[in-house]
């Protein structure tokens, strides 16, 4: 897990400097340089997770030197493939870097359609003078990129551009969405003008100062080609399989790997599946520094109305799993979203990803490097309450529209474009959770989750992501996943096998920090000031004034069903001096 950077075409070293500068916290343990004097530079930052010698450090060359490759994350798969390549390749290290790199060489573009993996990485080809860059499946790796001068600039984080600088100018149309109907923008959009993103399952190539961006992953396709008919039985064992295989793989590391958990679902099935890769431990797949005992995170808010410690503790007290307790208190919030806004570069989910990144932040403390945790089941198992709604709503247990259009003035919400997304699907709820696995709620919660791990120096790795599981249960018919009224049912009937009945069953539970609380009373203050300082900004004209205020009062006096609203306020009000600054 690591921070890419380049420039391509003209460009000065101290540019480099500064990008590479600028996102260290994403790998403290070594920055590297290349140079292709006139016409490329390529920068790396190094978390050290996989083959820690100095001989996979990066930029990594070939041995012809003629390839010279930078990349963030993890390809899981990498000893089977290594084994697939070795009769093509002379590899020099025991790193998945070597093996990507060789991988790109032999198959070409192709290649990704072999990784099990995180990634986002680029490949300088030093003869053909071209670059070509990639990320995985579901967009966990960021890679964001942008033309300034006829030069192409590229990074894992958005601030790393401006520091090259790229002005740092609002984009009104994704503000003004994201205010209107919560939009994040489209799959290439940022919050910055003049800076776009590569989707997930895209690769890009740039050669003479042309640009072309091709989709790589077929997501629809592959689900397509799942076998159509499997009795209940035999799919609970094949998704059975696929979830030991996924964790085992994760399990791959040269540093302290541990796991985050909250009450749920998915969170017992991750314990459940942590500790079942344990006693299977001896089978040679398994790359783990050693056999101490795997440790679990969580965070608490020390308010019973939210917190779900007595879930986790019920569900960890028969493990030998240590159990790490992290708090988050309400008078350190504003301090630490000021730092956080830095971190995330965009709007950013709330106090729910300030308690989250602690767990990070302890973790680093620890020295566990890598974290595991739970996301992505309830897309591909429908687990939302939303799913059986016959609207568009994409708020688990909310009724109120979060969204307050009538805060905004006639001009800017002219801007804002209503999302529209795909529906590759027959089936309404495919649609929907198709919407939220490409579109909504995972790209949102990867990049927030992205940006907490790093922000510590730590990795987190998501094995509900493996692109296998997920093709594997959008394949499923819909009463495998809701039955009698119960959602994830297969799974809830995976995770009995090994947990018990009060824990499987439960509902599930929408909110977890007392955001809604703090905001309208311990950080009422603080609330306060951030509307007036965008009132007194030149962002106010992006508002009706009245309407604004009015809202805000609305709040204090107790009108707290969402505070979704309240905190898109504070994210533009921490942004503002980021754009000042």
């Amino acid at each position: 897990m690591c921070g890419i950077a380049g420039i391509i075409d003209h460009f000065e070293a101290s540019e480099l400097d500064v990008m590479l500068a600028s996102q260290q916290h994403r790998g403290p343990d070594y920055t590297g340089r290349y140079f292709d004097e006139g016409y490329a530079t390529l920068g790396h930052n190094r978390l050290a997770i996989i083959d820690l010698s100095p001989q996979s450090n990066q930029p990594f060359l070939d041995t012809s030197g003629r390839y010279s490759l930078v990349f963030n994350g993890e390809i899981y798969n990498y000893i089977e493939l290594k084994s697939e390549l070795q009769a093509h390749y002379s590899f020099q290290t025991e790193s998945d870097t070597e093996v990507l790199l060789a991988a790109y060489i032999i198959y070409g573009a192709a290649c990704l359609q072999k990784f099990n993996g995180m990634f986002s990485f680029a490949i300088w080809d030093s003869q053909d003078k071209k670059i070509f860059a990639a990320r995985d499946r579901f967009g966990v790796k960021p890679f964001f990129y942008c033309s300034k001068e006829d030069n192409f600039y590229f990074s894992s984080e958005i601030k790393a551009l401006h520091a090259a600088g790229i002005p740092k100018l609002p984009n009104e149309k994704v503000w003004a969405s994201y205010f209107a109907f919560g939009s994040y923008g489209n799959l290439e959009d940022t919050f910055w003008d003049g800076i776009a993103q590569l989707p997930g399952g895209h690769f890009l190539e740039y050669c003479d100062q042309e640009l072309s961006i091709n989709r790589w992953y077929f997501f629809e396709d592959e689900v397509a080609k799942q076998p159509e008919k499997r009795s209940y039985t035999e799919a609970k064992e094949q998704y059975l399989a696929l979830l030991k295989d996924s964790i085992q793989l994760r399990f791959r590391a040269d540093v302290a790997v541990g796991f985050n958990i909250s009450g749920g679902l998915d969170s017992s099935v991750l314990l459940a599946m942590v500790n079942e890769n344990e006693k299977n431990d001896a089978t040679h797949t398994i790359k783990r520094k050693s056999n101490a005992s795997i440790n679990a995170y969580t965070f608490y808010t020390d308010n019973p109305k939210y917190d779900e410690l007595p879930w986790v503790e019920m569900m960890i007290a028969n493990t030998t799993n240590p159990l790490t307790k992290v708090l988050l208190q309400a008078d350190t919030v504003p301090d630490f979203a000021k730092k956080m806004e830095w971190q995330q570069d965009e709007p950013y989910g709330g106090i729910p990803t300030l308690a989250y990144a602690k767990i990070f932040e302890q973790a680093r403390k620890d020295n566990v490097l890598v974290l595991l945790d739970g996301q992505g089941m309830d897309e591909q198992w429908a687990g939302y309450d939303y799913y059986m709604q016959e609207n568009d709503a994409i708020v688990q247990g909310v009724t109120d529209s979060p969204f307050r259009c009538n805060m905004l003035s006639d001009t800017f919400l002219s801007k804002a474009e209503k999302p529209a997304y795909p529906k590759p699907f027959e089936d309404e709820i495919l649609n929907k959770q198709y919407r939220d696995l490409f579109f909504t709620k995972t790209p949102r919660a990867l990049r927030f989750n992205d940006r907490i791990s790093m922000m510590f120096s730590t990795e987190l790795r998501e094995p509900f992501l493996d692109y296998r599981l997920v093709e594997f249960a959008f394949s499923l018919p819909l009463d495998f996943k809701i039955k009698n009224g119960v959602s994830k049912f297969m799974l809830r009937e995976i995770a009995a096998e090994y947990l018990a009945d009060d824990l499987v069953f439960a509902p599930k539970r929408a909110l977890q920090t007392p955001q809604r609380e703090w905001l309208a009373e311990d950080l009422k203050e603080w609330v306060s000031q951030c509307f007036e300082t965008i009132q007194n900004s030149k962002y106010a004209v992006w508002f009706d004034k009245l309407a604004f205020e009015k809202e805000l009062q609305l709040y204090f006096e107790g009108n707290i069903q969402s505070s979704f609203h309240i905190w898109q306020c504070i994210s533009l009000c921490e942004m503002l001096e980021m754009i000042d600054n």
